[in-house]
């Protein structure tokens, strides 16, 4: 067994996957393309910006060569499936300032990995860009993708080709691996690069601090929840005793029509109004209606 940093952390995953060698072969697992690049981006960002937001990319390659973009992002938010085709499509938009059409000659292809786990449980989701006839077939015209992989729920019918890397990916979290079940070079590469004994102190101080905003946000979200039951609750109680109060109401209303007293009597010293008195004889009258035919039966 080998003790390793959890992959969960941002600073984690851009150490391991910043690797060339690591980051295509993670790649071609997935998408079944061969990279060739010699330089991996962190934190990467449009300038000038693509919209209003200054969008920065995990991990960002280009294959120049091959006209090929790709993106690796690593995932902990709640609106992970807009971010992130958002971050898509302005990596897309940024293509035509320096295209003379829409139809740029580069492919854009966006990775998303969560590692926490997605209220959908799906071990992997594509968005396919490519548009489709009316039984779901692809006419080829648009290449870009979006990969989104959950290995928290990588199963047997997982592809084989990235399935080794979501069950590695998942081993981490706990931050202690069997290295030898897994048999992918690059694999090895992850976990040799990612040991306890080879994390620099700033790079633990990243961590401490990643994982002391994810406890605060946490946190946070709990006495948010804890505070809508309590609010429920009380509301709640609002209701009933108001509720038992207007039955109250009601039933000393019946006792005053039974007397005989005038409506207005009755709602001056009862508070109710005297619709609310009339429907009161209504029912009585109905009430009485119904127990007559019951009793000439």
């Amino acid at each position: 067994m080998k003790q390793v940093a959890s992959l969960r952390y941002g600073v984690i995953f851009k150490k391991a996957f910043s690797q060339p060698d690591v980051f295509t072969a993670f790649v071609k697992a997935v998408l079944g393309i061969d990279l060739e690049i010699d330089h991996v981006e962190t934190e990467k960002s449009f300038n000038p910006l693509i919209g209003k937001v200054d969008l920065r990319f995990d991990l960002f390659a280009e294959d120049v060569k091959n006209r090929i973009i790709v993106d690796i992002q690593h995932a902990r938010y709640e609106d992970h499936y807009d971010r992130f085709f958002h971050y898509h499509c302005a990596a897309i938009l940024d293509l035509i300032d320096s295209s003379k059409s829409y139809r740029p000659d580069v492919r854009v292809f966006t990775i998303v990995v969560l590692t926490s786990g997605d209220r959908h449980k799906k071990d992997v989701l594509t968005i396919d860009c490519d548009p489709k006839d009316l039984d779901g077939n692809g006419v080829g015209e648009i290449e870009h993708k979006v990969v989104y992989l959950c290995p928290k729920y990588a199963n047997e019918n997982t592809p084989i080709a990235y399935k080794e890397w979501m069950d590695a990916i998942q081993d981490t979290l706990d931050e202690e691996v069997n290295d030898l079940s897994y048999h992918h070079a690059a694999i090895q590469k992850i976990f040799t690069t990612i040991e306890k004994s080879s994390i620099s102190p700033k790079e633990r101080a990243d961590m401490i601090e990643e994982y002391n905003r994810a406890e605060l946000a946490r946190k946070e979200a709990m006495e948010s929840w804890l505070e809508g039951v309590e609010k429920g609750r009380l509301e709640g109680l609002e209701k009933g005793i108001e509720k038992g109060k207007l039955e109250e109401k009601y039933t000393i209303a019946k006792g005053m029509l039974a007397e005989g007293l005038k409506l207005e009597t009755i709602a001056k010293l009862t508070g109710l109004t005297k619709t609310e008195i009339e429907n009161l004889q209504h029912i009585d009258h109905d009430n009485l209606r119904a127990t007559r035919e019951l009793l000439d039966e």
